[in-house]
């Protein structure tokens, strides 16, 4: 799931909720409620995210 994968890949870089947040522009709560499986990121921010982390879309969709 995305959520899972946000989570690996900024716990990987020992990146905060709150830089990850700054990062995208969002808030710290954006970033939370997609760790928790509340919300999805935006294609625009799923973008953002792929070229961040240098992962495919596969990878950010991967099931877990």
């Amino acid at each position: 799931m995305i959520s899972n994968q946000i989570v690996l890949l900024r716990k990987q870089n020992g990146w905060s909720q709150e830089l990850l947040a700054e990062k995208l522009n969002l808030s710290r709560q954006t970033i939370s409620k997609w760790e928790l499986g509340i919300s999805n990121p935006n294609i625009d921010n799923l973008i953002h995210i792929k070229k961040m982390f240098d992962v495919t879309y596969e990878f950010l969709l991967e099931q877990n």
